[in-house]
């Protein structure tokens, strides 16, 4: 019998913790803590805990799957990859896409986006922050300099003050709660704002009750209530900012004022204007935030009045402080990091800039790189199922865009006008089901490599077993498929540690990491620019990335979401995770022990809603948008705001994403995952229809 314990980072949230993997006679039989992994010390969160349970699932894709006469066949790699080459060869480069994936490592991802620009001639490369966290890229960066988190999750602990919105921290990023919670331990107050009453909310001091869509007018109302009482910090201000009189007059209008703002948000205004004393009087106070800011239309200006708060209290760039994104996925911001998006190379340096393009086809050794940016994932999709798209290929790495799009039902149409669909991955997922080929894949436990958590904390995955029958690490695909496209020596890598070598000479932030610089279990954390620097736990202490390095304030007028209730879609919809699932539950669904605990999803409306609208807890009802339907069970509660629902997106027998709207941000062309209009409607289950005399829904104003 062999035993052994391999330390790694769990393959979920971005918050990066480590564990070991006990392997026993070449199976992961159970996961085991590893006290010396900074972020969680040994403890984990229910997905971590059981993280071994998908890997031996007997579905795992063991061997390349190839489409003939309509049906996926188990095919030979040469079979599989001599297709490959043929297809990628007969179309040009503005007719092939690239899909690289969060959930993979960084060498991964470094690859498929080189692949995209190197070998297919493309700048169609993009990923699934573009669903989560491009609205923090872009707007994070207008303001600071760089689009990521600030500070740490360590230094949480010394808040005064935390205010969480648009986060369900506890079930999203359990183990960021902990350190908020032992902050709190220690006298720091909490500040939750959101539409529900979540298990994060339960832990708050203070709970903000507001509507989906409302952020920036609440952002607004605080600093409004702050400036209108001195409490904004001057030295700051003038110091270290500029456009701070842009700022002011926006946020000065009546229309900001604390019983207008209350009127938009449905907070009370004693509630508003106790949030504002306690984040201007207390340093230092900590601003996090995830998904409930980004998926909107106005994502981005979301993001940007996050930071306006900050930099007007002077909370930057000292420990317990800062702008601190929770990113979703466990390498959603090491993705971002090596340029898998299609306006910049890995490091964030734009495409567009001719000097840049130089520099990287002198790394790699090619010439006629494409210039300009590419398309983002989202419009891909909505040029596709238009039929005006010139993508006609489309080579796909973990992603699950046949559950995780806005508009399903569009994504579908998107499906049938695509040629030829390359699906690299672990299980045969809903998107998988459309390929023409199927690639199989290892998983988190079965390669080794680099993931970077929402902290930027770059930190080593290392293989504990090998991968069921033929399937590969994913960069080991990208470099055959490279092989036989004829750019071998290009791609002639033989571990990953190589692959990182070229990353640290590619991208600024990590020039001065390498494989065993991060043997150490802290890691480290981005930017650290030389061999001997030793990371950067807290960004912008004494300046921001800005060309003249000030913040940059700037006035951000509140919009409503593109689509609101109305007499014939009374409700607004929103929609996010649990603790027991993990987006697709691709993952999540194949282990036993998180399944057995909630199998399927709820749709959540307030007693007063499901009175008007004559449903009864646990009751099988229909929910309808403008874009699609589903028929899900209710549970009625009180810890959701009247006038709202929320559905979780883990289901694909009442997927949410065939009611949420398509509708885009327009800089970080983000999707509106976060708020749309929907109805709820009785269903007789002995007929199996509406009842008409029940279906007529609420009218009344919210």
């Amino acid at each position: 019998m062999e035993l052994k314990y391999v330390s790694t980072t769990c393959p979920y949230c971005g918050t990066g913790c480590g564990f070991n993997i006990v392997v026993k006679d070449g199976r992961a039989i159970g996961i085991e803590p590893w006290h010396r992994a900074p972020v969680n010390a040994g403890k984990l969160c229910q997905k971590g805990r059981y993280a071994h349970e998908f890997i031996h699932s007997k579905d795992r894709l063991a061997k390349p799957l190839v489409r003939k006469n309509g049906q996926l066949v188990e095919a030979s790699w040469e079979e599989a990859l001599t297709l490959i080459e043929e297809k990628f060869k007969s179309f040009f480069p503005e007719e092939t896409a690239c899909l690289s994936s969060a959930k993979t490592s960084n060498e991964d991802n470094y690859l498929m986006q080189k692949f995209a620009r190197a070998v297919l001639k493309t700048p169609n490369i993009d990923h699934c922050a573009r669903l989560c966290h491009s609205s923090t890229v872009a707007g994070l960066a207008a303001v600071f300099g760089s689009g990521a988190m600030t500070n740490s999750i360590t230094d949480l602990e010394e808040s005064k003050c935390v205010f969480i919105i648009g986060s369900n921290t506890f079930e999203q990023h359990p183990l960021i709660g902990r350190r908020v919670m032992l902050a709190k331990k220690k006298g720091a107050k909490i500040i939750y704002a959101d539409p529900r009453f979540t298990p994060t909310a339960k832990q708050a001091d203070l709970y903000l009750s507001m509507y989906s869509g409302t952020d920036v007018a609440l952002l607004n109302g605080l600093m409004h209530h702050i400036i209108e009482n001195g409490w904004e910090d001057l030295a700051f201000i003038s110091e270290r900012t500029r456009n701070f009189e842009e700022m002011k007059a926006v946020v000065m209008q009546e229309t900001y004022s604390l019983p207008n703002v209350s009127k938009i948000t449905g907070v009370p205004v004693e509630d508003l204007k106790t949030a504002a004393e306690w984040i201007a009087h207390s340093k230092p106070s900590a601003l996090l935030y995830s998904m409930g800011i980004t998926q909107h239309t106005v994502g981005v200006d979301n993001v940007r009045s996050t930071a306006n708060l900050m930099l007007l209290t002077g909370n930057l760039g000292v420990p317990g402080g800062g702008v601190n994104p929770l990113r979703g996925q466990n390498n959603v911001q090491g993705a971002c990091d090596m340029g898998c998006l299609p306006d910049v190379y890995p490091g964030y340096r734009k495409v567009a800039d001719p000097e840049n393009r130089r520099k990287m086809e002198s790394l790699w050794g090619m010439s006629g790189l494409p210039e300009g940016p590419g398309l983002t994932v989202t419009e891909l999709m909505e040029q596709l199922a238009e039929g005006t798209s010139a993508v006609k290929c489309v080579y796909n790495m973990g992603e699950n865009f046949m559950l995780t799009d806005p508009d399903l039902n569009r994504t579908k149409k998107a499906m049938e006008h695509l040629e030829f669909l390359v699906v690299q991955d672990i299980f045969l997922s809903e998107t998988a089901e459309h390929a023409d080929v199927v690639l199989p894949a290892a998983c988190y436990a079965e390669k080794n490599g680099t993931q970077t958590n929402t902290e930027r904390r770059v930190q080593r995955l290392r293989k504990a077993l090998d991968p069921p029958g033929e399937a590969k690490a994913d960069w080991r695909i990208i470099c055959e498929i490279a092989g036989y496209m004829g750019y071998g020596p290009q791609f002639s890598y033989s571990n990953e540690s190589e692959i990182f070598e070229e990353i640290a000479k590619a991208t600024p932030q990590y020039a001065g990491m390498s494989y065993g610089r991060l043997e150490n279990p802290d890691a480290l954390q981005w930017p650290c620019p030389e061999k001997e620097h030793p990371g950067t736990p807290i960004l912008h202490t004494k300046k921001f990335a800005t060309p003249d390095g000030l913040g940059v304030f700037s006035g951000v007028e509140w919009k409503p979401p593109a689509e609101v209730q109305d007499a014939e879609y009374p409700l607004i919809l929103t929609t996010g995770r649990v603790i027991w699932h993990w987006h697709t539950g691709t993952m999540t669904r194949r282990s036993e022990t998180l399944d057995s605990e909630v199998r399927i999803g709820w749709v959540e409306l307030n007693p007063m809603d499901a009175r008007r609208l004559g449903i009864s807890n646990q009751e099988k009802v229909r929910v309808i948008s403008r874009r699609g339907e589903i028929v899900i069970p209710a549970l009625v509660t009180e810890d959701i705001k009247p006038g709202v629902v929320f559905i979780p997106f883990h289901f694909k027998e009442c997927a949410a994403n065939l009611l949420t709207n398509g509708a885009l941000d327009p800089v970080a062309k983000i999707p509106e995952y976060k708020a749309c209009a929907v109805k709820i409607e009785k269903i007789l289950p002995e007929e199996g229809r509406t009842e008409p005399e029940k279906s007529k829904l609420w009218e009344g104003k919210l």
